[in-house]
């Protein structure tokens, strides 16, 4: 039984390793080493980056759509609690002499 435990890695981690790897600066095995990762392993990482790399770039430009009721409501609640505040503040001078 080995003593080795299995590295966990974050998926920066990994984008970091599958970029190196697309890069081909270093070979698959250098990198192997390098982060203790068994060959495939970062070959499916780097297919797994290029199979997605163009969702990134997908999408409409411009601004984000924002729902159009929820943000009145938003700003309805802002008010009220600001309302709630000063009325609050004007209570406690008026005690103050």
């Amino acid at each position: 039984m080995s003593t080795n435990k299995r590295k966990i890695f974050t998926a920066k981690q990994k984008a970091k390793i599958a970029l190196e790897a697309s890069k081909e600066n270093k070979t698959v095995s250098e990198l192997c080493q390098e982060y203790g990762v068994h060959s495939s392993q970062i070959n499916l990482w780097k297919k797994a980056l290029l199979d997605n790399a163009e969702s990134l770039f997908e999408g409409k430009r411009g601004p984000k759509h924002i729902d159009s009721q929820s943000e009145p409501d938003r700003l309805y609640a802002k008010i009220g609690q600001l309302n709630m505040e000063v009325d609050w503040l004007r209570k406690k001078l008026e005690i103050i002499p």
